[in-house]
C-alpha cells in the first residue's frame, strides 16, 4: 500500500527516534516550507554552555528534509544528500526554531536552505544556516 504525503510527513516526525530523543518538535508545514522548535535544555549544550554544533546541524537537516517532503509525490520518500553548515555566532537561549524552505525543487535533486534561530525571551538571532541537498527516492 502506498503512503500518502501527509502520511510521510508524519512518519518523518513520528518514526525518528533521535529527532525525537533530542525533542525538536513540528511547528509549521507548508508548500516547500517547513518551521520546527526545540526548547533547549543542558543535554543541548557544548562544554562552555553553547548549544552544540551538532543540534543546530541536526535540526537543521531534518527541518530541510520535512520542506522537501512537502513537495513528494506519493511512494517517493527523501534522504540528504549533503549539507553544509554555517555557524554564525554562539546561541545561548531558550529555543531554537529552525524555518527551512525549498530553493529548487527537482524529480531527483532538491536543494533546501535552513535558517536557524537562538531565541531568549522575545529576541530571535540568526545563530546558523545550512545548504541541503536533498535526494528524491521512488520506492
Amino acid at each position: 500500500m502506498k503512503q500518502t504525503v501527509s502520511e510521510e510527513l508524519k512518519r518523518i516526525f513520528n518514526r525518528a527516534p533521535f529527532i525525537a530523543d533530542l525533542g525538536i518538535q513540528l511547528d509549521s508545514l507548508g508548500h516547500g516550507k517547513c518551521t520546527t522548535v526545540l526548547l533547549l535544555q543542558p543535554r543541548h549544550l557544548q562544554q562552555d554552555g553553547y548549544v552544540h554544533a551538532g543540534v543546530q546541524a541536526t535540526m537543521a537537516d531534518h527541518t530541510a528534509g520535512a520542506a522537501a517532503a512537502t513537495l513528494l509525490q506519493i511512494g517517493q520518500i527523501v534522504l540528504t544528500a549533503e549539507f553544509k553548515i554555517n555557524l554564525l555566532r554562539a546561541a545561548k537561549g531558550d529555543r531554537l526554531i529552525c524555518r527551512s524552505k525549498v530553493l529548487k525543487p527537482g524529480k531527483q535533486i532538491t536543494v533546501v536552505e535552513s535558517e536557524i534561530f537562538c531565541a531568549a525571551s522575545e529576541t530571535e538571532k540568526l545563530v546558523s544556516k545550512a545548504t541541503v541537498t536533498i535526494a528524491v527516492v521512488t520506492l
